[in-house]
């Protein structure tokens, strides 16, 4: 092992792990929990926040619903990984080293990457002054503050994907007295099946959501926004939902990244240009056999445990195995007494089935509240999170011969 550090009269493999979301953590619980009796292994997870962001009730937070407090270092109680609070500042992969706060540099000999993506405000003039995000807790709070103070007035909520269809939906639901818009180029639930697309429509337009397609966002103002073709539409709140980016850290250490920034790996989830570095997450892109995984929670939390058992089986002495992924539902809430559920097939595709009502509803619930729990077992049973659809004949990659 190279680059190694002396921890008393033992040698530690120092794997460090960039990012806390539902990828990082999945990553950290996991490799702990099976490297805990290893003296030679030293798991650091390294955070900005000492709370755990649950990104997939953002939009709760956004309409002020007080959410529970999960503590990361209390979670990792047991395994043995260490906790860093602070913001990554820098990398060197020639070095092997993150910059924390500009102040402190953490060695590693192990990488893993899973600094998620963050709402892209910087491809539409203004987006970056004037709109309100969900990428974080305190971006989400301070929508809900803004909400709050105001009593009457119309909310834009620009991108018509899962986030803005469901913060639409919250914010109408919960504030009654504001006009909520929906822009976006397609309509909502454009990937779900006809029932499922129809069952969206409906709720939206029962919560008075105005949807608008087919148009595209050119500039955010102060108290408002601008489409293609010059019609401004007045608003007192804009929330921008419209694309995502990753953080620029990976490319600006040399690694090699695909068109978005992401890190392309190899079927094990390293690098291709830096094989001492997995990339997790939104961070990855991961190719399987239908193309490149896009950011989900359902897909987030396998790259993670998948990351860990590569190295994992690395430090023995072995090969990884090849990460291989399939998609099954899409659940979208549509405020909080009403879902619905697309199941999807391996390559994201909708199936026929899908639940709606009261039942999605359920479903969406023990789906959002299922990481905590799953991370708490981990921690007793490794194995337990080792279990996902592989996706059989879609995510095979056909080699050229």
């Amino acid at each position: 092992m190279s680059a190694q550090q002396e921890t008393g009269t033992a040698t530690a493999h120092r794997v460090v792990i960039l990012g806390a979301g539902y990828a990082g953590m999945a990553a950290a619980i996991q490799l702990a929990a099976r490297v805990k009796r290893r003296e030679d292994v030293q798991v650091t997870l390294v955070n900005a926040q000492e709370r755990f962001t649950e990104r997939m009730r953002l939009h709760m937070t956004a309409t002020g619903q007080q959410l529970a407090e999960l503590s990361i270092p209390q979670l990792l109680e047991g395994t043995g990984a260490q906790f860093v609070r602070g913001w990554v500042t820098a990398l060197d992969a020639d070095a092997k080293t993150v910059r924390i706060d500009d102040d402190r540099v953490l060695p590693y000999d192990t990488l893993v990457y899973g600094l998620g993506g963050v709402a892209d405000t910087s491809a539409v003039p203004g987006a970056e002054d004037h709109a309100y995000t969900l990428s974080s807790a305190q971006d989400a709070e301070l929508l809900a503050d803004r909400l709050a103070r105001l009593g009457s007035g119309t909310v834009v909520v620009a991108g018509s994907g899962l986030t803005g269809i469901e913060a639409a939906a919250e914010i109408a639901e919960r504030h009654p007295e504001l006009n909520v818009v929906l822009l976006g180029r397609q309509e909502p639930g454009v990937a779900m099946n006809s029932k499922a697309k129809a069952y969206l429509h409906a709720a939206l337009d029962r919560l008075g959501v105005q949807v608008r397609v087919g148009v595209e966002v050119v500039k955010v103002l102060p108290d408002g926004v601008e489409l293609a073709g010059g019609e401004s539409i007045a608003a007192d709140a804009v929330l921008w939902t419209s694309g995502t980016r990753v953080s620029p850290l990976a490319a600006a250490a040399g690694l090699a990244v695909d068109g978005h920034g992401r890190i392309v790996t190899d079927a094990a989830l390293r690098s291709v240009s830096h094989p001492e570095v997995y990339a997790i997450g939104d961070a990855a892109a991961i190719r399987q056999g239908y193309g490149v995984m896009h950011g989900t929670c359902q897909g987030g939390m396998p790259t993670g445990v998948q990351a860990a058992l590569s190295i994992d089986r690395v430090l023995r002495g072995r090969q990884p195995k090849p990460f291989r992924f399939g998609y099954y539902h899409t659940p979208v809430s549509l405020g909080g007494g009403d879902a619905v559920v697309q199941f999807t097939r391996p390559d994201d595709s909708p199936r026929r089935i899908c639940l709606t009502g009261r039942v999605a509803v359920r479903y969406k619930e023990t789906v959002t509240a299922s990481p905590w729990p799953t991370y708490g077992r981990m921690k007793k049973m490794p194995a337990s999170g080792a279990f996902w659809p592989r996706g059989g004949r879609f995510t095979r990659i056909r080699r050229a011969q």
